[in-house]
């Protein structure tokens, strides 16, 4: 058991070098926090006393992971709270530190918004664009004709309908952009959001993105039956952009069923929709997907997310022309990690006001 009593020390364990500004400010804003910092090496899956040392485990009270990479509980016996810098823990729940403990937890979601609604709109623009043959045409130093391009039905996204499944910071900076390229925004939640405090992100907000106060959707739709989620996939959309955690109720939530709704109520009679995935692989049945894709009742997707990950070397998703696969790597950038420790650097000064801690993850 943790002894309150217990001198603290954060251990923050990456596998890239220090991000030594956001730490240092850590380091002044609590001159009484002992902070160390351990590179491991990339693709580390256990820590083991040759990664990290075993003293600095044994008096950790506060720590980060990355990547799943955590301690067993045994290894870091003073340990009091426990920082993620992923947004989700489905990658964690099985872990004894998340089952077997009561050590208070935090994530970093907030902090993907940006560069993930960068990397939809990025994908969005290839496929409405036809950038992919403008590449082609710029690789063979060829002029494109008039002739070619006006066969393309290239278009833009003024007017055309987003479907946000899941509004959270992700969904939320996602709406921002659509909104600010002229498109209609519908979102979906679990849970009814009819009061606008209900509406609020309560979560860490960078300044200046996202919606904060849920003022984006021209509508809201909510459930967690088929019937409601087939009633949003009915209501004309041209894109839909999954933005959901994974959990049960999630698992295999788009499937043929789904997908054929998606594609019958398409607001354009010209092109069939687009589909958007950023959360997790499971959420959508991937066979399913893929014989949309294949027989065109999807125009195309871009998936940051398969199952299984990485996706093998032969699959046939690889292999569509109308499919963009990011390798899970919509969210990185160079500022993801001090962005991360601002959570941490904020939630370290709740701990010592009693406060609930920004991104708590409750058991």
């Amino acid at each position: 058991m943790p002894k309150d009593d217990a001198p603290e020390l954060l251990l923050v364990f990456l596998p890239l070098p220090e991000p030594k500004e956001a730490i240092d400010s850590i380091r002044q804003q609590f001159p009484t926090i002992e902070v160390a910092f351990v590179e491991i090496p990339p693709g580390t899956l256990e820590i083991t006393d040759d990664v990290i040392p075993s003293d600095l485990l044994q008096r950790a009270t506060i720590m980060t992971t990355a990547f799943g990479v955590i301690p067993h509980p045994d290894q870091t016996p003073q340990l009091k709270y426990l920082h993620s810098f992923s947004a989700g823990v489905d990658h964690l729940v099985n872990h004894p530190i998340f089952r077997d403990t009561n050590i208070r937890m935090s994530t970093s979601s907030g902090i993907h918004g940006p560069p993930i609604a960068e990397w939809v709109v990025m994908n969005w623009l290839v496929y409405s664009r036809m950038y992919t043959k403008i590449l082609e045409a710029k690789n063979q130093q060829r002029w494109l004709t008039f002739k070619e391009v006006r066969q393309w039905e290239v278009d833009d996204h003024v007017g055309q309908t987003v479907g946000i499944l899941g509004y959270g910071s992700i969904g939320r900076q996602v709406a921002r952009a659509a909104s600010g390229l002229g498109m209609r925004v519908l979102v979906y939640t679990a849970q009814p959001r009819l009061t606008p405090e209900s509406k609020r992100d309560t979560g860490f907000i960078i300044p200046g993105t996202g919606d904060p106060d849920g003022l984006i959707p021209e509508a809201w739709y909510s459930g967690r039956d088929k019937a409601s989620l087939h009633d949003f996939l009915a209501q004309g959309l041209d894109h839909l952009v999954v933005s959901l955690p994974l959990n049960a109720g999630t698992t295999k939530l788009i499937g043929k069923e789904e997908l054929d709704i998606f594609s019958a109520h398409c607001n354009s009679t010209t092109r069939k929709p687009f589909l958007t995935n950023i959360s997790r692989g499971k959420v959508i049945d991937q066979d399913a997907l893929l014989s949309a894709l294949q027989s065109g009742a999807l125009g195309g997707a871009a998936l940051d997310v398969t199952d299984p990950e990485p996706l093998p070397v032969g699959h046939p998703l690889w292999e569509q022309p109308n499919v963009h696969i990011g390798s899970h790597m919509s969210a990185f950038g160079k500022r993801y990690w001090e962005r991360s420790l601002e959570i941490l650097r904020l939630n370290l000064t709740r701990i010592h006001e009693g406060k609930e801690l920004i991104n708590e993850y409750h058991r």
